[in-house]
């Protein structure tokens, strides 16, 4: 899962990055809202937190701005502002939730894992495919009784092509979508992590396994049919 952090001080953000990052979740810190709006257009995110006090462009007008021009990703509000104003104003810019500083790391962590699991008002994914489950909060591949660990990219490619159920994903979009349009990482990275993937697959037992389309793109097929 890959989240985008629009903070503008640098020892906070340097700390919520160590603190999302160790949950399992793939962070772009960013430090003001031109840099924010840039990402966001460029990137395709599953949460976004925003900070409403940041030098270029404030957070509201950031959300704003994302909103029409058609942002659906939950936004959780960020700040030091608690007046009831200002929470207002947060929602009516778009924001899905709003959380004020000073706060506990348990409390963000928890906001995080209600609105990704309640995205624009949709019910939590089924995260399944044939005879394979992924236990988000564990980022472990399940089969049967086989608990197997995956890294934080790992998970996010599996999860990809899980919720594809079977449609193909080109290298671009694994890219664009964990890695980022502006990543100087190489493409053979995806290959990389597939290959790792495959082995987990294998180690857990799965019938499941990725396969690939030349030129078109990766998939996840049952019983190698």
């Amino acid at each position: 899962m890959r989240i985008l952090l629009a903070e503008d001080e640098r020892e906070l953000s340097r700390a919520l990055v160590a603190i999302l990052e160790h949950s399992g979740y793939v962070v772009d810190p960013v430090y003001d809202g031109e840099e924010a709006l840039y990402s966001l257009a460029i990137n395709d995110y599953d949460l976004v937190i925003l900070d409403i006090l940041m030098p270029k462009v404030d957070g509201l007008t950031v959300l704003s701005t994302a909103r029409k021009k058609g942002l659906a990703t939950p936004v959780l509000m960020l700040t030091a502002k608690s007046g009831i104003r200002d929470r207002v104003a947060g929602l009516d810019a778009g924001a899905d939730d709003y959380l004020t500083k000073p706060f506990a790391a348990q409390e963000l962590l928890a906001r995080i894992r209600v609105l990704t699991r309640t995205s624009s008002g949709v019910g939590k994914r089924e995260l399944s495919f044939g005879d394979i489950f992924l236990d988000e909060q564990a980022s472990q591949l399940v089969c049967g009784d086989a608990r197997v660990d995956l890294t934080a990219r790992e998970y996010q490619m599996m999860e990809m092509l899980v919720t594809a159920k079977g449609a193909k994903i080109p290298t671009e979009r694994f890219m664009r979508k964990i890695w980022g349009s502006l990543s100087d990482v190489e493409t053979g990275v995806v290959w990389v992590n597939l290959s790792n993937l495959r082995k987990k697959l294998a180690q857990a037992g799965s019938a499941s396994r990725i396969a690939a389309l030349r030129g078109v793109g990766y998939y996840l097929e049952e019983d190698g049919r």
